[in-house]
């Protein structure tokens, strides 16, 4: 096997440990020479990596862990690189998430205007990891989990030249809740899945060939998503089993009312689960990845992440669920449109699998509105421009209203002005 230089950048996570367990448990396949952990916050990389050495040396791993703070280091000479960056950290997620409330708005994380912001954050710094790849690592891959996931993948395959693959757990779960599903026996199973990052539906469950999805559509387990209840109206108009991130969609005011009324957001409850992940971590009788680390959320990312490295490394040729250009997978998008799809995956890239006969106009027209958000985003986040920021937020299903979208841009920028410098020209 070869041996490999793996490269995380934003490695201070608290999600790391879960990252590092996904090579270990592939250590038979995946030869880790050395693991160069990057994050400008030195203190929380320390401590995290620490964990991450005693997980390796509990192991057995001779994989050596390097800690820099320089992009440039990291990078160098690397076969993959892993995105998982959060600029401003937690405090500008709650920013993102509590500014948007005071206008009548949704707060979230990665879609709506929170999502749109954090976007404007996070292209130009993966930009830079992108051209410094592009210098010192040009056969490299570089993975991305930081979000949002589709908008950056929208940007960097577009704007760079490096081998590229937005990553997200999403997927995965919702493969793995259909599967399930099928018959006890059922030998062959198959999905159709169709979307952009946060913004997908699977529109078929397949065993042994045939087609479960009319019968399945309405059970109680599928029809359950993110806490929200289905019901067989919603779902005979939309014909699919929708993602979680698709409540914000279909059921925005109710999901505001919820919001309201949560005592604190989810990134101040992040908060407090990190502080107590991070002196957990502190402990050196701690070797292995803690349970309490579930409780941040991100399950099976590293599964999604490590099993991709593992069909690139060994020519697999097998199947995931990516970001990735379309290339005329879905018919009705652009070929240069950054899409979640099933594609086949090996040594040479991955090829997105053609989606035959598909005709569900409500599906389609979500996706065109919201990559036309999306294209406007890239410019926008690329250039600093706040008439590309503006027609962008006009463009959201989730914002649109220009007397709001205004004042609520202003003070959003002058809220993260410190990470948004291309808003801010001399």
């Amino acid at each position: 096997m070869k041996k490999l230089k793996v490269a995380v950048i934003g490695s201070g996570s608290t999600y790391t440990p879960e990252l590092v367990n996904g090579f270990l448990t592939r250590m038979n396949c995946l030869d880790v020479d050395s693991f160069y952990m990057m994050d400008i916050d030195e203190e929380k990389n320390a401590i995290v990596s620490s964990l991450g050495k005693r997980m390796l040396e509990h192991a057995g791993s001779k994989a050596r862990l390097q800690l820099t703070t320089s992009v440039e280091e990291a990078v160098e000479g690397a076969d993959y690189v892993l995105g998982q960056v959060r600029v401003g950290k937690l405090d500008a997620r709650i920013k993102d998430e509590k500014i948007p409330m005071k206008y009548g708005m949704l707060g979230q994380e990665t879609t709506g205007v929170g999502g749109f912001f954090k976007a404007l954050r996070t292209i130009p710094v993966m930009m830079n990891v992108a051209k410094q790849m592009e210098r010192l690592a040009p056969r490299a891959w570089l993975i991305n989990f930081s979000n949002p996931s589709g908008i950056l993948a929208q940007a960097l395959l577009n704007h760079t030249n490096v081998n590229m693959i937005g990553l997200c757990n999403n997927p995965i779960n919702m493969h793995r809740q259909a599967k399930a599903l099928a018959p006890e026996g059922a030998k062959n199973f198959d999905f159709e899945y169709v979307g952009l990052n946060h913004l997908s539906w699977i529109t078929k469950i397949l065993a042994d060939g045939i087609d479960l999805m009319p019968e399945l559509m309405y059970s109680e387990q599928l029809r359950n998503v993110g806490g929200e209840h289905y019901s067989d109206a919603v779902l005979n108009a939309v014909k699919g089993i929708p993602c979680g991130y698709l409540n914000y969609y279909y059921f925005r005011s109710r999901m505001l009312e919820h919001l309201k009324k949560q005592e604190k957001t989810r990134g101040e409850v992040c908060k407090e689960i990190e502080k107590e992940l991070l002196s957990l971590y502190s402990d050196p009788a701690v070797v292995t990845k803690p349970a309490q680390l579930d409780k941040r959320g991100g399950a099976l990312y590293s599964e999604a992440a490590v099993s991709l490295i593992d069909s690139i490394e060994n020519d697999r040729r097998d199947y995931h669920v990516i970001n990735t250009l379309n290339k005329g997978a879905f018919s009705f998008m652009a070929a240069d449109d950054a899409v979640e799809v099933k594609c086949c995956v090996g040594r040479d890239g991955v090829t997105p699998v053609k989606l035959e006969n598909f005709d569900n106009g409500h599906i389609m027209g979500m996706m065109q509105a919201v990559k036309a958000y999306e294209r406007l985003a890239v410019k926008a986040g690329l250039t600093g421009c706040r008439d590309t920021a503006l027609a962008a937020m006009m463009n959201h299903p989730l914002i649109g209203d220009y007397d709001i979208a205004l004042p609520m841009m202003n003070e959003m920028l002058e809220a993260h002005k410190a990470f948004l410098p291309q808003f801010f020209k001399a």
